[in-house]
């Protein structure tokens, strides 16, 4: 059985609706919970795909959070080798960073809620084409990042240009959020209380509503993105040892 290892930040940030196709396609699925796994003894190269979700700390905080100089590690052997990976949110922020990126706190305000992305041309030729006739995704970001060289834009929003971007064949990254489901999407109004609190313009009430308005559209779209992405990759054996620190 192929295995898809998942480094998970928040408890509440799980894989939603890419689990099930995970385990359609014949992963099997383990979660690596950041702050209590020890990264440094993870073989990059053994799981057949490396997730990492999103969570509330910065892509540069490894000072507080020493974990992360392990994920950059592992996250750069496995860009430089092309093994299937994805990034969503914080994930995604890692991925730019690695390729050269620069993450930034985003100069429009944080992006909260439910709110349209653009797919360019590339990303409506991409595995993401489904969420074209999808109104709205989650967003819940306050940083963002330049897109790294060599990468290839495929989402844009109003407020951040880059909101999608592949790499090489096998790599992904999202700063949306297409993986949450209206079964526990409340989860976040939860957890993210005080950051909801603290932002002017988000409420829990509108949340839920629109959340009512567009969760199970977007779990719909976002789950034929997941299973074209995990058909189309063509994981390639690394030909170097993982790098040391």
């Amino acid at each position: 059985m192929k295995t898809a290892l998942v480094i998970r930040h928040i408890a509440f940030e799980d894989l939603g609706s890419l689990g099930p196709i995970l385990e359609e396609q014949g992963y099997s699925i383990k979660y690596l919970e950041a702050g209590v796994a020890d990264f440094a003894t993870l073989d990059p190269a053994g799981p057949d795909l490396l997730i990492v979700l999103g969570g509330p700390i910065g892509a540069y905080d490894e000072q507080d959070y020493p974990f992360l100089q392990d994920e950059l590690r592992i996250l750069k052997y496995r860009l430089q080798c092309d093994l299937p990976t994805l990034g969503i949110c914080l994930g995604a922020q890692l991925i730019a960073r690695v390729l050269g990126g620069k993450v930034y706190p985003g100069t429009n305000g944080k992006e909260i809620g439910w709110s349209p992305i653009s797919l360019t041309d590339a990303g409506r030729q991409s595995v993401l084409s489904p969420l074209a006739q999808t109104d709205a995704v989650l967003h819940w970001h306050g940083d963002t990042f330049t897109l790294p060289e060599g990468c290839l834009r495929l989402a844009s929003s109003r407020q951040y240009e880059n909101q999608a971007f592949s790499y090489k064949q096998n790599i992904l990254a999202l700063q949306f959020h297409p993986e949450v489901i209206p079964q526990t999407v409340g989860r976040w109004f939860i957890g993210h209380a005080c950051e909801i609190s603290g932002t002017s313009d988000v409420t829990v009430a509108q949340l839920r509503q629109d959340t009512e308005q567009h969760a199970g559209a977007l779990q719909s779209s976002a789950s034929r993105c997941w299973r074209a992405w995990v058909n189309q990759l063509n994981p390639v054996k690394p030909l170097y040892e993982m790098p040391t620190a």
